[in-house]
C-alpha cells in the first residue's frame, strides 16, 4: 500500500514525543492529526481527481499543506500506524449523520480504522469532519466515552455498531459499521463514487473542519462556525471569494490559491447552488 515518510508526518502534525507503539502514542496522534491537517473537500468540488496512493497522499496532505476527506485522512493514518508497529484493520461504514432514523442505509462510503492494543480494540477515525473523535474510542457498545472535543458512544445495530455523538439535546448517529476487513480496492470504489457522483455532497458543496485546542472550526459552503469547549458558538457568512480565500488560508492553514477560492465561491453562489 506504499509508505508515508514518518518524519514529514510528525512535522506536519507538530508531534515530537515518544514513538513506541501503544495507547499513549495512538491517543497523541489522534489528537494532533485533526488539529493540524484539516478535513476538506475542495478537489471534488473543483472537479479534480482524488488519488489514494501513498505518494499522492503525502504530496497533498503533508508536503503541499492541504487537507482531505476520510479516504485521504485515514489513508495516511492507516499507513503511519502500520509503519509504527500497530496492528491495524481498515474498516468501512455507512454514513447516518443528519439522516432520519428510518432512512434507508446508504453505501459504504466512509473509512475508519480498528487498532488492536493490549488494553483492547479501539476505533480510530480522523476523517469524519467536524464530528471526528479526537481520541481513540474503545470498541464496545454501551459506555459513554469522553474526548477533548465531545462525548461519544457505540450502540449495537444490525449485527455491527453505530457510532453516536452527543449533541446538546440528543445523541446523533454518525455511521454504522461491522468488522469485515477492507482492502484498498474497496476504498477506491467508494472514493470514486463520493468524489464524482453529481449529487454527492462533496461535488456540490464545500466542507472544511479543524480541531485545535479548545474549539472546532467548521465551514459549510460559505458558513463558518466556531464551536468552543464551553458551549459557545460564533457564526459568520463569507460574502466574497476574498473572504473565503482568507478563511481557508488563515483559519484552516490550507495552501489554496486565490484563483481556487474564487472558483469554489462561484460554484457555491451560482444558480445551481
Amino acid at each position: 500500500m506504499g509508505e508515508i515518510d514518518l518524519e514529514t508526518y510528525f512535522a506536519r502534525i507538530g508531534y515530537g514525543g515518544p514513538r513506541a507503539a501503544g495507547f499513549e502514542l495512538l491517543a497523541a496522534l489522534q489528537r494532533a492529526h485533526p488539529a493540524a491537517i484539516p478535513f476538506e473537500c475542495l478537489d471534488p468540488l473543483l472537479g479534480r481527481r482524488v488519488n489514494l496512493d501513498a505518494a499522492s497522499l503525502q504530496a497533498k496532505l503533508l508536503a503541499r499543506r492541504r487537507g482531505g476527506y476520510c479516504f485521504e485522512q485515514n489513508g495516511v493514518l492507516w499507513r503511519v500506524l502500520t509503519q509504527l508497529g500497530f496492528q491495524v484493520t481498515p474498516l468501512a461504514a455507512r454514513v447516518r449523520w443528519m439522516a432520519p432514523e428510518d432512512a434507508p442505509l446508504g453505501p459504504l462510503t466512509h473509512m475508519l480504522l480498528k487498532v488492536e492494543l493490549p488494553e483492547g480494540d479501539f476505533l480510530c477515525d480522523v476523517g469524519f469532519g467536524g464530528q471526528s473523535p479526537t481520541a481513540p474510542l474503545r470498541l464496545e457498545a454501551g459506555p459513554e466515552q469522553a474526548t477533548p472535543h465531545g462525548l461519544y458512544r457505540l450502540v449495537d445495530r444490525d449485527g455491527g455498531l453505530e457510532l453516536q455523538m452527543r449533541l446538546p439535546d440528543r445523541w446523533a448517529a454518525l455511521y454504522r459499521f461491522n468488522f469485515e476487513p477492507r482492502v484498498l480496492a474497496d476504498y477506491e470504489v467508494g472514493n470514486w463514487f463520493t468524489s464524482t457522483w453529481p449529487a454527492s455532497r462533496f461535488t456540490t458543496g464545500l466542507m472544511a473542519s479543524l480541531a485545535p485546542e479548545g474549539r472546532r472550526l467548521s465551514l459549510m459552503d460559505t458558513g463558518l462556525t466556531t464551536y468552543f469547549a464551553d458551549g459557545r458558538t460564533e457564526q459568520r457568512t463569507l460574502a466574497s471569494a476574498a473572504e473565503l480565500h482568507q478563511t481557508l488560508t488563515r483559519d484552516f492553514g490550507l495552501d489554496v490559491s486565490a484563483e481556487e477560492a474564487a472558483q469554489a465561491f462561484a460554484k457555491l453562489s451560482g444558480p445551481a447552488a
